[in-house]
């Protein structure tokens, strides 16, 4: 099995962009694609439950690196020379979650629900070391809808509440997108405990929010967002 060098200034998002078109390749069956994978994933099986993750395995393989964790600690370790280390793994680790929560729900393998609720957290974490107030309350926004997406909505109510409570009490710091993410969040995690009165009024609110975004391109993002499940019963 042949491997290649990593590209001189290799970024993390380019590696997951590598390994999402790779994913996107290989479920339509594109036969260098699917070669691709046979020849670096060890335990390769079809197009059909080929997952980003087994995307992101392959491409570390490709460039002879054990696993996707180990290939972004020595892309991370070649870049972060003069950079602040704490944004920078804010940034990726917001990203790579992201990309990670519509591969889970809570019928996920245990470990991969946790490797996805533990990057949130890392996520916050380095923020509130290199960020502001936004960049927290959206490190809190990210913690409660994967907890909601794996079923943890003991977790999921707790930093819903402190995510909008974080835009409420720095406003002149938060986007015009940023409350009704949070309300969206609120609302899940409140449907997800049963209270379904008072996640109709948050899910309501967001909406309302949402109409007067700027951006179209910002609203089109929630308005997708909020089109997404879980709902647990509540009409998004």
């Amino acid at each position: 099995m042949s491997t290649m060098p990593l590209p001189a200034k290799a970024s993390l998002s380019q590696l997951r962009a590598r390994a999402k078109d790779l994913r996107k390749a290989v479920s339509k069956g594109r036969p260098d694609a699917i070669e691709r994978a046979q020849a670096h994933h060890p335990a390769y099986g079809d197009a059909g439950s080929f997952t980003l993750r087994d995307a992101q395995l392959t491409v570390a393989r490709e460039y002879g690196v054990v696993s996707w964790g180990e290939l972004m600690a020595r892309v991370a370790t070649e870049l972060v020379e003069g950079r602040e280390l704490h944004r920078y793994f804010g940034v990726e680790l917001n990203n790579e979650t992201w990309d990670l929560l519509d591969q889970i729900d809570e019928t996920s393998p245990v470990l991969d629900q946790e490797r996805v609720l533990y990057g949130a957290y890392a996520a916050c974490l380095h923020w509130l070391e290199a960020g502001n107030e936004a960049n927290h309350a959206r490190g809190e926004h990210l913690i409660a809808r994967v907890a909601a997406r794996i079923g943890r909505a003991d977790l999921a109510l707790p930093h819903a509440r402190r995510c909008l409570q974080l835009i409420q009490a720095h406003p002149q710091q938060m986007s015009d997108w940023d409350e009704p993410f949070a309300r969206e969040a609120l609302a899940r995690a409140l449907a997800a405990t049963g209270a379904v009165t008072e996640a109709r009024a948050e899910l309501q609110r967001a909406r309302q929010l949402t109409e007067l975004v700027a951006d179209s391109g910002d609203r089109e993002v929630l308005e997708k967002e909020l089109a997404k499940e879980p709902w647990f019963g509540l009409s998004s």
